[in-house]
């Protein structure tokens, strides 16, 4: 088996009412193009669940009010999985490639989280127009911007 690397491009900057993704200078030209698109999604690593425990999750019990009461790691979006790689969409406010930072009004990561890679959201890739998900989870928005006014709080048991 071949060793994999992988780099951090940049960091998440989510600091008092600063959203960004702050590349690292040598990545910063990566950016040209960008702001042609209006959402990115960014693939970043769960620093706190990178620990031999969470790693080796693969069961979560009752993770969601509604939902079974086991799921395995591949069917949630949990960070606690072999490799804690997690992706986020968000919104680009702009992309600004002199400084290598695209805003962003919000992302479910921590100040600090490290970047590990960005790719435009584009429809004819990215979005499936009859998606199907269990039962149990079906009232959940259909849309990233529905999402926004969606309670999730009471969907979790976390």
């Amino acid at each position: 088996m071949n060793e994999m690397k992988i780099y951090s491009i940049g960091k998440i900057e989510n600091k008092e009412g600063c959203v960004c993704v702050k590349l690292d200078p040598k990545y910063a030209e990566g950016l040209i193009g960008l702001d042609g698109y209006s959402h990115v999604k960014i693939l970043w690593w769960a620093d706190d669940c990178d620990n031999e425990k969470d790693r080796s999750i693969l069961i979560e019990q009752n993770p969601y009010v509604k939902g079974p009461d086991k799921l395995g790691v591949f069917a949630l979006r949990s960070p606690e999985r072999p490799n804690p790689i997690a992706v986020s969409n968000a919104d680009i406010a702009y992309a600004d490639v002199k400084n290598g930072a695209i805003g962003l009004s919000y992302i479910d990561a921590f100040d600090g989280t490290q970047v590990l890679d960005l790719k435009p959201y584009t429809p004819s890739i990215d979005r499936i127009d009859h998606p199907k998900t269990p039962d149990w989870c079906s009232c959940w928005p259909k849309s990233y911007e529905e999402s926004e006014n969606f309670d999730w709080a009471a969907e979790f048991n976390f």
